[in-house]
């Protein structure tokens, strides 16, 4: 069929040079960009070959970019340990998750008190461990935590981690209480606010209505 509709295209092309009055000098150079568009055809076309949908995994990112940006506003953008979460962020992209692990553990590994690292670890653990919230993330958040019990980005991202796990009602408590940590008037609290509320509608359409009457 690909020859078929290379065959049309040439006599559609031709035509429509026709009614419009082109140049025969350009006829030519027409011409010539069909052949070439059927000698590359003919050398790499594969029309034998069965169509297969494409992977949205390839296209779609792994991480929400908002969410990114929410984590550099809350850990900070420009701090020791930044080169090492995106490092890992690019890891994750490719989803080499095992990679991204390993980047992370050779930050702490000499930044051992690094909140940021130990929750971005959770978060990376989650995901390799097939989205749940598995042993390792729940020790690495629990080591966030320790290190910083007054900052909202470990709570909030282990509540992320249960969200993205499907267990809606296991997050909310995370995020109440990151919330309850941001002071007002920093940048994201909003942000917060907003997906707290957002879980809660959620949750709330969840819950099986009153009986019919």
């Amino acid at each position: 069929m690909g020859w078929v509709w290379l065959a049309f295209l040439a006599a559609g092309a031709m035509t429509l040079m026709a009614v419009l009055g082109v140049r025969s000098a350009l006829w030519s150079f027409v011409g010539a960009a069909l052949m070439l568009g059927a000698a590359g055809y003919a050398w790499q076309g594969s029309p034998a070959l069965g169509g297969s949908a494409p992977d949205p995994r390839a296209a779609t990112p792994r991480e929400d970019p908002g969410t990114t940006q929410l984590r550099d506003e809350m850990v900070g953008r420009f701090t020791l340990d930044a080169a090492y979460l995106v490092a890992s962020d690019a890891m994750g992209e490719r989803g080499d998750d095992r990679s991204a692990i390993r980047v992370l553990l050779g930050g702490i590994g000499k930044l051992p008190n690094s909140y940021a690292l130990w929750t971005a670890l959770g978060t990376a653990y989650a995901r390799h461990d097939a989205g749940q919230v598995s042993p390792a993330a729940r020790f690495a958040f629990a080591r966030a935590k320790r290190l910083a019990p007054a900052h909202p980005a470990p709570p909030f991202f282990e509540g992320l981690a249960h969200l993205r796990a499907g267990d809606f009602a296991a997050a909310r408590p995370y995020w109440v209480r990151a919330l309850a940590l941001t002071p007002n008037g920093v940048s994201y609290r909003r942000e917060l606010a907003l997906r707290l509320a957002l879980l809660d509608r959620l949750l709330a359409m969840q819950q099986p209505g009153p009986p019919p009457r």
